[in-house]
């Protein structure tokens, strides 16, 4: 799948699902790590798993699984590494505190709206 595509995909299923405040960062240009950052948040720990289980297995029924996740077991933020793409899906108290939005300034904050794919 393509990266656009997978960023999509993506920022797709966190909106279907409700999840709030998505952020898309292009970070191709400052790190290796990573060419996108996809940040959301859920309102509780409940729903960031099933957050990141819709987005798992809707992609997984497309063949792409990914790399690693870490933080599932704790549950105040979950990240789905997909190679191209990492996904984070924080409680909201937990994306204050470590505001990734300000520590990737430097990438290129997109509009989210063009990657809603419509239904």
């Amino acid at each position: 799948m393509e990266t656009i595509e997978l960023v999509k995909n993506v920022v797709t299923s966190l909106d279907k699902h409700k999840a709030q405040d998505i952020k898309v960062i292009q970070v191709s240009d400052v790190t290796t790590i990573a060419d996108y950052f996809v940040i959301a948040a859920g309102t509780s720990s409940t729903q960031v798993k099933s957050l990141t289980d819709y987005v798992d297995f809707e992609l997984g029924e497309k063949g792409v699984r990914p790399t690693r996740t870490e933080g599932y077991n704790s549950s105040t933020w979950i990240l789905l590494d997909y190679g191209s793409v990492v996904v984070h899906v924080f409680q909201e108290e937990t994306r204050n505190f470590y505001d990734l939005e300000r520590l990737w300034k430097d990438g290129k904050p997109l509009n989210t709206a063009d990657f809603l794919e419509a239904e």
